[in-house]
């Protein structure tokens, strides 16, 4: 049987990162069920396009971290100053929507404003609440419910007001106020860095302090054994005296046997398409975020505008509820039809594409999920097993965190 002192499980960001501070001389295997490591943060290269899973730009708040993964970089590090948009009554308006009403018609501003002081007060006990509470009926109707039932692929009353924690961005009235008489854009996460050879380029930055021969592909853990302390996979058995698992929280409760409810544990999965084309589009702006329910996509964002490149190069991003099937919902073609009724694709025809689906993608976070983490956690714990990362620990964090 196999030994190893730290077992852990995924080679995505998280995992990748932790055999990275352990270091050369620690005595570590770490295991990646794909045949490639980078967890989500991986990219795609294909007739001449550069694609990720899905958009990963990294807004880095400590600047340390991000001098530490450049410094491994090969090639250069864009440093991009972000223009994301909405698209809303068949305009774009700036992000965050909230922040920028004073570009809405003036009829729909004054609406908007209205409800704003005339919000309700009474409490914000889900999402969707907190979503009136805070911004009042003309704003949460008209961009940030649809929106997020969208992104999120589920019913905002069933989530808990702070859902999203600190990245969801807030704006009080005199903000609001104060945008539209300065006429001024507003927003959060101004810039953004981005390689030029793609977001794996972060994930290859982060392997070079990991050594190839502890790192096994194509190995996926079916069960632990707590008590004898022994990692099942698809290959061997291992024994290990401390395991880090970056899996996501509910697939490591059931690797480890451990009671719980699945249906606690709520989630989006978002299916992705990549897509080249012959000639470029829209110039200048990176990502659009669509709330209208006909269209099938809640963003869209534009790796050629990114690139500086001639041709238009798009993901397009779908959020779908945990149970949906992918298949069904993998048509290309409704994607190309509803580019063409927003505008975004005129004369330009599609040369090369890619799809995947994220699985989980969002977790679904409430007060009863976040108390039955932290208590199974413990429990985990004193058997010397960690779940770490954002699926890991079943939160909304950035790749930084």
């Amino acid at each position: 049987m196999d030994q190893t002192r730290y077992l852990i499980v995924g080679a995505g960001i998280s995992g990748l990162a932790l055999a990275d501070w352990l270091g050369p001389s620690a005595d570590y295997r770490l295991l990646e069920a794909e045949p490639e490591v980078g967890g989500y943060c991986r990219t795609v290269k294909r007739d001449g396009y550069i694609w990720d899973y899905s958009g990963h730009f990294f807004h880095f708040r400590k600047p340390d971290i991000e001098r530490y993964l450049v410094e491994r970089m090969d090639g250069r590090v864009l440093r991009v100053q972000r223009d994301s948009r909405v698209w809303y009554a068949g305009r774009l308006i700036d992000f965050p929507f909230q922040e920028n009403i004073h570009q809405l018609p003036e009829a729909e501003y004054e609406e908007c404003l209205r409800e704003l002081r005339q919000r309700p007060v009474n409490g914000e006990a889900s999402f969707r609440e907190m979503l009136f509470a805070r911004y009042g009926r003309g704003i949460a109707e008209k961009f940030l419910v649809p929106y997020n039932e969208k992104l999120l692929a589920t019913d905002l009353r069933l989530l808990d007001a702070e859902a999203a924690g600190r990245f969801f961005p807030h704006a009080s009235v005199d903000q609001i106020v104060r945008n539209a008489r300065e006429g001024r854009k507003a927003g959060y996460n101004a810039t953004f860095t981005y390689p030029v050879g793609g977001a794996a380029q972060y994930t290859r930055a982060l392997a070079r302090g990991v050594d190839t021969e502890r790192i096994s592909l194509n190995e996926r853990v079916l069960g632990i054994d707590l008590a004898k302390k022994i990692a099942v996979t698809d290959k061997r058995s291992i024994r290990y005296e401390f395991l880090v698992s970056t899996a996501p929280f509910v697939a490591l409760l059931r690797m480890c046997s451990l009671d719980h409810d699945p249906g606690l544990y709520g989630y989006s999965k978002v299916l992705v398409f990549n897509l080249g084309f012959d000639r470029k589009g829209p110039r200048g702006v990176h990502w659009i975020y669509f709330p209208q329910r006909e269209l099938s996509f809640y963003r869209v964002g534009f790796y050629d505008n990114i690139f500086d490149s001639e041709r238009m190069s798009l993901y397009v991003e779908i959020g779908l509820a945990k149970d949906a099937d992918t298949r069904a919902q993998a048509k290309v073609e409704r994607v190309l039809e509803d580019l063409r009724r927003c505008g975004l694709l005129t004369k330009q025809r599609l040369v090369a594409s890619h799809q995947v689906v994220l699985d989980p993608a969002y977790v679904h976070i409430s007060a009863r999920t976040d108390r039955d983490v932290a208590e199974k956690k413990r429990a985990l714990a004193e058997h010397d097993v960690h779940s770490i990362g954002r699926y890991g620990s079943w939160t909304y964090c950035s790749i930084e965190d």
